[in-house]
């Protein structure tokens, strides 16, 4: 699972520089609107923690702890009662959080958020059996190399290896399984990390599994290096689109129905909002990149977009 910036909305004073690398979270944002790419990439805007997201976190981080006491010890009661502590945890190091439940007097609330978390845990226990798990990695960062330079890296919750040297990579979903229509989106995270396993072990892993704690379902997927090349063409394909957004400063909006929940509706056209100035310097159609020389050795100027410019969002759909 990964997570973005947290914090109060408002322009970010982090400086802004080109993307270096791409994560499943990251590929998933600017499929879904590269201007949201935009904000959380390159300006950074601060986002507003969320209760649906933070339960997320928290309970990964049981799920982790658990496989720190012995097989035997991992029961249902032992993981429910790791809720409290990781949370005071989790609020020590994101002291953001504790915005989340500031109108919340009483506690009621808290107490209510608290038990959600613990029935996503318990509900886990009938989907996998920790007794007979010995994880080889929790919470494993990843990073690899392309041929092509371009660097992919994600965090994966769980990777399981067999006896006989086969590998699982499992990934921990708090919100219900999508339907079926919708599984090839849903495992695309998943063949992302296959292929960055693939790239540093040349082990191609022998299941995907999303384990959804929401609804209570197990998705799998068992994974042959054609599908791993095809996610890679795509991952190119999606690094170009990308850069080339970068150099020109052209990232437009895409509405869907995922609008309601974003953050950053003050800045988008979309929504009568401006985007922040451009960060980064910009080209034209036709000029060379920014920072590259043209052919005849002489050094392009550098233009950076100006606050009011339109070209970096529009109106309407594609």
């Amino acid at each position: 699972m990964e997570t973005s910036t947290d914090g109060a909305a408002g322009p970010s004073a982090v400086a802004a520089v080109p993307p270096e690398s791409l994560s499943p979270s990251r590929a998933s944002d600017f499929m879904q609107c590269p201007l949201l790419y935009r904000f959380r990439v390159i300006d950074k805007l601060p986002e507003k923690p969320s209760e649906a997201a933070t339960r997320g976190t928290l309970v990964h981080a049981v799920l982790e702890r658990l496989f720190d006491v012995p097989a035997a010890e991992r029961t249902a009661p032992r993981a429910k009662a790791l809720v409290p502590g990781q949370w005071d945890r989790l609020r020590e190091s994101r002291p953001q959080l504790e915005e989340l439940f500031v109108d919340d007097p009483d506690g009621e609330r808290l107490a209510r958020w608290l038990t959600e978390a613990e029935q996503l845990v318990d509900r886990w226990f009938a989907l996998e059996d920790p007794t007979r798990l010995e994880p080889a990695e929790r919470e494993l960062f990843v990073e690899a190399e392309l041929d092509s330079g371009l660097k992919l890296r994600g965090i994966i919750d769980r990777v399981d290896v067999a006896p006989t040297g086969e590998v699982r990579i499992v990934d921990y979903k708090t919100g219900k399984a999508p339907r079926p229509e919708y599984a090839e989106g849903a495992l695309f995270q998943m063949k992302f990390y296959a292929l960055v396993v693939w790239r540093l072990k040349r082990v191609v892993p022998r299941r995907l599994q999303l384990v959804y704690l929401g609804s209570g379902d197990v998705l799998t997927y068992d994974p042959v290096l054609a599908d791993l090349e095809r996610v890679e063409r795509k991952l190119l394909a999606l690094w170009e689109a990308i850069r080339l957004a970068t150099e020109t400063g052209d990232w437009r909006p895409r509405p869907t129905k995922l609008c309601g929940w974003c953050d950053h509706q003050a800045f988008c056209p979309e929504f009568g909002g401006t985007p922040p100035p451009y960060p980064l310097p910009v080209s034209r159609a036709g000029e060379q990149p920014a920072g590259e020389p043209a052919p005849d050795g002489s050094q392009p100027p550098v233009r950076v977009a100006e606050s009011g410019e339109t070209e970096q969002g529009r109106m309407g759909p594609d």
